[in-house]
């Protein structure tokens, strides 16, 4: 099997709104796609494959078939393999996972991998309804009703709660904690918003309650946006002998659980929990290993559920987790009133998480492995995670249906 290794990055800024600056779905593709195959350094003609990851391009565009958008990149990549893969929330990290198998088996040396969505396009009503397709829409659209997302996490919210005792005040502290993050981040959605813990926990006409115990500040955005990165084979990487850190994967895993949230252990999530202890397992590392993670909160207590099923946390010990400021960047500690912590700090969401940075849906997976290559590099400006030698990324799909978790280090 071949080395897996990250050659490039690139992101949008997750603040634009791509239909009032007259440009679509895609333009959110090929603007990552083309920035990063030019930081690459390689010729179009290098690249073996492209896949993009995309959730409900057909929903909220009307456009499918987006691999073939990629040929618009050069004259080069006409006749190039490409595919769209789909997986809810984790449709990037499943483009990812395609991409890794085509260089690990030794398919190809480059693949370009793409994560796009634009979800501005209609009302949030609508948008709405687009999301619950990430769900068993048939089964759970009737019983849960209107923006039947936000209702699903809120049931997690509230079981959590029951089951380990989680406070409200620990939810808010994500929320906050993220949008402090995200100010240090030049191209987050809500780099503009200030959140203290204070405003994140009072129930307000700005901040209302939207399912169980969560407020609005514990949800994510509708975001445009698109993220792409450039995977080459350790042959490859050789043959290249850049100079600088070399960012590889250590180790990667997908774990499918129901489709209906009532069929799965909450808040347990044992079959998500696989994934992780399959990516660590194929590292050959400890979570504590870690030196920063970019988790999936859509909702705040997804950090929460996803910081234990990482092993970061005992299960029901996701909330003390955040409120030891342990997972806060030290930058932003002080302001949050987070103590000083005991043991290592492990920043999650260093760049504001889906919360705060954003949430184009099938460009998060891989917008958290930008902001890994990132901070593995040293190139995260404010938000830089000290001496970050490891980075470990959660993305997840459905109501925690589709779990993908990756393994990055240096060299």
């Amino acid at each position: 099997m071949q080395p897996v290794y990250l050659l490039s990055a690139s992101r949008t800024d997750f603040k634009r709104n791509f239909k009032k600056e007259g440009k679509s779905l895609r333009d959110a593709i090929l603007e990552p796609a083309r920035a990063a195959l030019a930081d690459s350094g390689l010729a179009p003609s290098d690249i073996g494959a492209g896949v993009v990851g995309n959730f409900a391009a057909g929903l909220f565009t009307r456009q499918l078939h987006l691999g073939a958008i990629l040929t618009e990149l050069d004259e080069a990549f006409r006749g190039l393999p490409t595919s769209h893969v789909e997986g809810a929330c984790a449709s990037g990290s499943l483009a990812l996972v395609q991409g890794i198998q085509l260089i690990a088996g030794g398919f190809h040396d480059a693949v370009l991998v793409v994560g796009a969505e634009q979800q501005k396009t209609m009302s949030s009503a609508e948008g709405g309804d687009v999301l619950a397709a990430a769900g068993d829409f048939h089964h759970e659209r009737p019983q849960f009703g209107d923006f039947m997302f936000p209702k699903l996490f809120g049931k997690i919210a509230e079981s959590h709660k029951a089951a380990c005792g989680l406070t409200d005040d620990e939810l808010a502290l994500v929320a906050a904690k993220n949008y402090a993050h995200a100010r240090l981040n030049p191209l987050a959605q809500m780099r503009d918003n200030a959140v203290s813990h204070a405003s994140a926990c009072a129930i307000t006409d700005k901040n209302p309650t939207i399912a169980g115990p969560l407020r609005l500040t514990d949800c994510s955005q509708i975001t445009d946006g698109g993220a792409a990165v450039v995977l080459v084979s350790g042959r490859l990487m050789e043959r290249l002998g850049r100079a600088g850190k070399r960012v590889q994967l250590r180790g990667y895993a997908v774990s499918t659980d129901h489709l209906r949230l009532e069929d799965k252990q909450m808040p347990e999530f044992p079959i998500a929990r696989k994934a992780a202890e399959r990516a660590f397992a194929m590292a050959g590392m400890q979570p504590a290993q870690a030196d920063g993670v970019e988790v999936h909160d859509c909702f705040s207590i997804t950090e929460i559920v996803a910081s234990e099923l990482l092993g970061l946390a005992p299960t029901g010990g996701g909330g003390k987790l955040v409120a030891s400021g342990r997972t806060a960047l030290p930058q932003v500690r002080e302001s949050l009133g987070l103590p000083k912590p005991e043991g290592k700090v492990i920043p999650i969401n260093a760049g504001g998480g889906l919360i705060a940075d954003g949430h184009p849906v099938g460009a998060t997976g891989v917008r958290q492995v930008c902001e890994a290559f990132t901070q593995l590099r040293g190139e995260a400006g404010g938000r830089q995670v000290e001496g970050a030698k490891n980075y470990v990324t959660f993305n997840m799909g459905g109501s925690l249906t589709t779990s993908v978790v990756t393994v990055w280090g240096t060299e």
